[in-house]
């Protein structure tokens, strides 16, 4: 659509009839009405000449932008997310190669709320037709409501706290919500020790995970008639956990729940055992990442959480992921971030290729295409590593595959793995 050109700034200049001071600020004020009439008007016009959703879609590639965490701490799922796109972009290119070309762009989302804004509006008016991310969801619940009302689809990648589907339209996620996978490790730690009475509590009070899940975590707990002996509340920048942990443990626990994000983790893992605990400790999805390893080392032993992917898995998709991964990563199983990130791209990916087959991304704007991706990306079904997925109408995702894992840690203490306990299928979560 061509824009409609700023409004002519020209005024009369007859003056050859002679006028008194009334005529004379009469025309002035004339003047000053057509003046400011005409500079609204050109920036009505630049508005819609500079942004990139009014513009026609051209035939060239197209732009995923990603806001995810390379800087704070947050970045240890970052520096996961990161390895799960940069193998995306690698299968991409193999996938559909007369497909239309899609690049990716990635910036800092950092690990606050104010960088995954910046890094929203910059891809956004860089002219993205997508975005990945935020990283957390603290940082999801301040960056998507932009998105959400330039009409541009977002997928995230790691969000897993109530309500973030429920932001918009726009809005949609490949990471399941706590309240389905949070219960499962419980489950698994009662399984194996049914006499469990005494359970303590540790979460982040000023993380939106971390409180979402530790209420998940409890109602778990209460289904099952326990009550936590203590509930202690901790800060995201906490590193010291000596008092928390004195206290918790005069109520003699037999079961540790912890819902923190990973460097927090790992430190109160690693403090916990140091300081005499031995009981079981379930962690939550704030800590599936091995970059966990190198805080908590030996201590990481034995920890169960539930996870939504398995290397396990025997599917094609997921054995040429765990290629594409060993050929870059060595001989060690990729992270359930990476290969939610890498799910991400993909059902962005294929849902573009799907509307590239259909001519919906021919002689529209981009704001339109953007419209007609999101629509695209919520019919879909996906075959990923992470099993097959969908979408509820809400842009929640349908997954019904999920496992219990346990850390085991190579001799040395500096290594591990999530070796697979037990596999569950959910009913009422089909794509």
């Amino acid at each position: 659509m061509t824009p409609t050109p700023p409004p002519s700034t020209a005024v009369s200049n007859d003056t050859s009839r002679s006028s008194g001071p009334i005529e004379r600020r009469q025309r002035g004020a004339l003047r000053l009405a057509a003046l400011l009439a005409a500079g609204i008007g050109a920036l009505a016009w630049l508005g819609r000449s500079s942004d990139p959703a009014a513009k026609p879609l051209t035939a060239g590639p197209l732009t995923l932008g990603a806001a995810i965490a390379f800087t704070g701490n947050a970045n240890l799922y970052g520096q996961d997310q990161r390895m799960g796109l940069s193998l995306a972009e690698r299968w991409a290119g193999t996938s559909a190669p007369q497909g239309r070309a899609v690049r990716l762009q990635m910036e800092d989302g950092a690990s606050d709320e104010p960088s995954a804004i910046a890094a929203f509006n910059l891809l956004i008016r860089q002219g993205v037709i997508a975005l990945i991310g935020p990283t957390l969801s603290q940082q999801a619940f301040a960056a998507n409501p932009i998105a959400q009302r330039q009409g541009v689809p977002v997928v995230a990648p790691s969000n897993t706290a109530r309500g973030i589907p429920e932001i918009g339209h726009f809005i949609s996620r490949v990471s399941a919500q706590s309240s389905v996978i949070a219960p499962l490790s419980i489950e698994e730690a009662l399984r194996r020790d049914p006499s469990t009475k005494h359970v303590a509590v540790f979460y982040a009070q000023d993380d939106a995970y971390s409180t979402a899940e530790v209420a998940i975590f409890q109602k778990a707990l209460a289904a099952r008639g326990l009550t936590p002996v203590t509930v202690q509340r901790t800060q995201l920048a906490d590193n010291d956990f000596q008092t928390p942990i004195t206290s918790a443990l005069q109520l003699r626990p037999q079961l540790v729940v912890l819902s923190v994000q990973a460097v927090a983790g790992g430190n109160l893992i690693r403090q916990l055992r140091e300081l005499g605990y031995r009981g079981q400790i379930v962690v939550g999805n704030g800590l599936n990442t091995p970059n966990i390893y190198p805080i908590c080392q030996r201590w990481c032993d034995g920890i169960l959480i539930a996870q939504a992917y398995s290397p396990e898995l025997n599917t094609p998709i997921n054995r040429r992921f765990q290629q594409l991964f060993r050929q870059t990563h060595g001989d060690r199983p990729p992270p359930q971030i990476t290969a939610q990130a890498f799910a991400a791209y993909q059902v962005l990916f294929e849902a573009i290729q799907r509307l590239q087959r259909k001519g919906g991304l021919t002689g529209v704007t981009l704001g339109q295409a953007r419209a007609d991706l999101m629509q695209e990306l919520l019919s879909g079904t996906y075959d990923t590593p992470l099993g097959p997925i969908g979408f509820s109408p809400e842009g929640e995702v349908l997954q019904d595959r999920f496992y219990v894992a346990e850390v085991r840690m190579a001799p040395g203490g500096r290594d591990g793995r999530f070796a697979l306990v037990r596999e569950r299928h959910l009913q009422g979560s089909k794509p």
